[in-house]
């Protein structure tokens, strides 16, 4: 299927703020030529999903003019795992002045990425950023006062939303199916193949990924943000670092040198991934990341338990944990609503016939190819004083329930198709999702409640719908 470039902008201004730019502002929307984008933050998420899958399935539309990383060679490498010929830069303002591009995509570590969308949007470009949209709430303010100045906006690439599964949620509660929503209980579980390799990566450390209540329950609170049409107003939560880091009596340099391998159930050897030794090891002795390094060195310093009371600007209290060394990845939720109550999970092990092994499950879940691994699974709808019912739901387990895939092709394929779930996130969406972790982790050091009007000049709706 031929896109149009026409077809494609317009996606992007769906996307992008509540207050959309109007199309005739785009500058090059009839030059007759390519969408001309620039990438950086060459890391697995940016050579991968925003790197080689774009240029694979869209490069009837777009070009990459530009990469730009501070490690040298994992920015050649990245170039050639793409598939692009376009020059690369080891500064991203310079790629922006030398190549000019229409849209800049930031896939770096999260405490960068306010600096880059920052850049883009001072130099008129429009932005596109990976989740989490930053850190704190400091960068964040930056992160709006910058897009209000400028001309262009800012993309954030949330993908959950667009699963079948979270969309049958958010269908059943759009419905009124259960009545107005009281309460909530969310619970995720990071297994210990996927919980243990934050510990191991970059995110292990506040100052790089904001805690775990940033970088990955983003995800989380979107989620509930898009399904309950309201804002946050206050946080107040628990954390500790029990399992992972100093906690462990034990500890080497990283996985490839330590003694104790054969011992540590949680020994991962990088060296079976032909993609991460290129990537990664190939290239450590530029920057110094160890992408295996011991999940119980001292210096980690986030959480590896975490749990949170959200009350909601329509009076919804959620009650949210999160737990990184689970004997399986999954998650559950329930609604409790004034007629009945919406039960939903994905990848309970006691209430699922899957035989998939967590390894496998940990490496579908993380792949960006296209899959075909196609199940069902049920949501439970059950009214007062009425017996349940058994909504059956196709769940696709590759790339984030199917996200990935769902929300690239709405951007390249169907920009024009109805979007009646409001499955496009804009910035004020990324906002609140990272401040309800932001707030978080706040109360936790603070050991008090955090009001979420505090953080920022946003100011927390009652209904998000209008």
């Amino acid at each position: 299927m031929k896109i149009d470039r026409r077809s494609f902008l317009h996606s992007i201004s769906l996307l992008s703020a509540s207050t959309a730019m109007p199309l005739s502002s785009f500058n090059f929307l009839n030059m007759g030529r390519k969408l001309r984008v620039a990438l950086v933050g060459t890391g697995v998420r940016g050579t991968s999903f925003w790197g080689k899958r774009l240029l694979d399935e869209y490069s009837d539309i777009l070009e990459f003019v530009g990469l730009s990383d501070i490690n040298p060679g994992r920015l050649e490498y990245g170039r050639k795992y793409i598939g692009t010929d376009c020059p690369t830069f080891a500064n991203c303002a310079e790629m922006l002045s030398t190549t000019n591009p229409d849209l800049l995509i930031v896939t770096t570590k999260d405490s960068t990425h306010h600096e880059f969308i920052i850049m883009g949007l001072e130099a008129g470009v429009d932005v596109l950023t990976e989740k989490p949209m930053t850190t704190d709430e400091m960068k964040c303010q930056d992160i709006l006062d910058a897009e209000r100045a400028s001309n262009k906006k800012l993309i954030v690439g949330f993908n959950y939303r667009w699963s079948p599964y979270a969309t049958e949620v958010k269908k059943l509660l759009s419905e009124n199916a259960i009545g107005k929503i009281t309460s909530v209980d969310f619970n995720w579980y990071l297994n210990t193949y996927h919980g243990a390799s934050y510990f191991r990566r970059w995110h292990g450390l506040k100052d790089s990924g904001g805690t775990l209540w940033v970088h990955k329950a983003t995800h989380h609170f979107d989620l509930l943000n898009w399904w309950l049409d309201s804002d946050p107003e206050e946080v107040f939560a628990y954390g500790a670092l029990e399992h992972y880091g100093a906690a462990n009596e034990f500890r080497g340099e990283n996985c490839r040198k330590c003694t104790l391998k054969d011992s540590c159930k949680f020994y991962y050897d990088i060296t079976k991934s032909e993609r991460n030794m290129d990537l990664y090891v190939a290239h450590e002795e530029h920057d110094g990341y160890i992408r295996d390094n011991c999940l119980f060195r001292k210096e980690i310093d986030i959480y590896d338990k975490m749990s949170a009371q959200i009350k909601y600007m329509n009076d919804t209290v959620v009650n949210y944990s999160l737990t990184t060394y689970s004997p399986f990845e999954g998650w559950r939720i329930a609604f409790n609503g004034m007629d009945g109550r919406i039960e939903a999970w994905q990848d309970i092990p006691y209430n699922d016939d899957d035989a998939i092994s967590q390894s496998d499950l940990h490496a579908a879940e993380m792949s960006q190819a296209n899959t075909k691994n196609i199940s069902v699974k049920p949501i439970i709808v059950h009214k007062n004083w009425k017996d349940y019912k058994v909504a059956n739901v196709s769940y696709d387990r590759g790339g984030h329930g199917g996200g990935d895939k769902r929300l690239q092709d709405k951007l390249m394929k169907t920009p024009n198709a109805p979007d009646p779930y409001k499955h496009m996130a804009s910035v004020r969406d990324g906002a609140m999702s990272i401040l309800i972790g932001i707030a978080a982790r706040k109360s936790v050091e603070e050991g008090k409640k955090i009001r979420i009007e505090d953080l920022t000049d946003l100011k927390p709706a009652v209904d998000r719908k209008v």
